[in-house]
């Protein structure tokens, strides 16, 4: 194999990796960049006009650089400013949209995710910055759509542990300190087959009231749906869903095409990235980081790259 040319690194053909870093670096390689991307995406048009509201018509804006810095376009007609970040996540935020856009690339670039810890090393920001630029990342990007899964599906419901709570007793092994006890947070989950799509929430309970608006929510009447034993899903086939069931308290797992298998390998995913890298979720934040395993579920095999889709849905989603 000819070397490659070390002044300019290119993407292996064998990479899994649809977008590398010095390819982001590339795009963007400074805030000036990635202010410059946001303008053109949201407002610029191909000609390299924009709509003014106030002259409610096409003109050509110039950047409007001020000490400040301030981070606009001013209007060549009447002078009126548009704020690129303006309904962003990015509004009124005083890091800069380089940093911000690297956080993205670092989440998508990842198949189990990066804790806000390890994006405060990275970035140099405070952690709380971090928790922050994730949060909203994730809950305002990551969002799930409403596109319902048809065809065969597998349904499931697990506990994730939450913070350690007192039992206030005291034992033996742990003398004249009382014993911790977790809490437990249900989360139910649908997966399509074959296209991967996947749904999952974070719900009350798992009884049959809290779980059947999901399924009516996510899933089209009439699909094959495939669940465990669970009492909470003898009601499906009254709704107009061909049910079929494993049997797991009977320690059978596959029988022909029967199985949750599929569903309970997005939990094995979920559980051991949340264990490995963030080790412990509070229920209040739960729902977040189930939007980003889904966001990334959802995108495995698609394509389009993580990034591109994220960055899009930055520019375009309104906070």
């Amino acid at each position: 194999m000819a070397a490659g040319n070390r002044k300019s690194p290119k993407r292996a053909k064998s990479s899994e990796s649809t977008y590398s870093l010095m390819e982001f670096m590339s795009d963007f390689p400074d805030d000036d960049a990635c202010l410059e991307w946001l303008w053109s995406t949201r407002y610029a048009n191909e000609d390299g006009t924009a709509y003014c509201p106030k002259c409610s018509a096409n003109r050509t804006f110039t950047k409007y650089a001020t000490k400040q810095q301030r981070q606009s376009w001013t209007c060549s007609g009447c002078g009126h400013h548009v704020h690129p970040t303006a309904g962003t996540i990015f509004h009124k935020s005083s890091t800069s949209l380089h940093l911000w856009f690297y956080a993205m690339y670092l989440m998508t670039s990842t198949r189990c995710g990066i804790s806000a810890k390890q994006l405060e090393r990275e970035l140099g920001v405070t952690y709380k910055t971090a928790w922050r630029m994730f949060h909203l990342i994730r809950n305002e990007l990551m969002y799930q759509d409403d596109e319902p899964l048809s065809g065969a599906v597998e349904m499931d419901e697990m506990y994730f542990a939450g913070k350690t709570k007192r039992a206030g007793e005291v034992t033996k092994r742990r003398p004249g300190k009382p014993v911790p006890k977790r809490s437990s947070a249900p989360v139910f989950g649908m997966v399509e087959r074959g296209g991967g799509r996947v749904r999952a929430v974070h719900v009350e309970d798992t009884k049959t009231v809290t779980l059947l608006p999901h399924v009516m929510k996510y899933v089209v009447p009439e699909s094959v749906v495939y669940t465990d034993e669970y009492s909470s899903y003898k009601s499906l086939p009254k709704h107009g869903y061909d049910h079929r069931t494993i049997s797991h308290k009977d320690s059978v797992y596959v029988s022909g095409d029967v199985h949750t298998q599929t569903i309970e390998g997005f939990w094995s995913l979920v559980r051991r990235g949340i264990a490995g890298t963030h080790h412990m979720v509070s229920a209040k934040h739960l729902q977040g980081y189930l939007n980003e395993y889904v966001f990334r579920y959802n995108r495995d095999d698609n394509g389009p790259d993580l990034f591109a889709v994220l960055l899009l849905r930055a520019a375009l989603t309104r906070v």
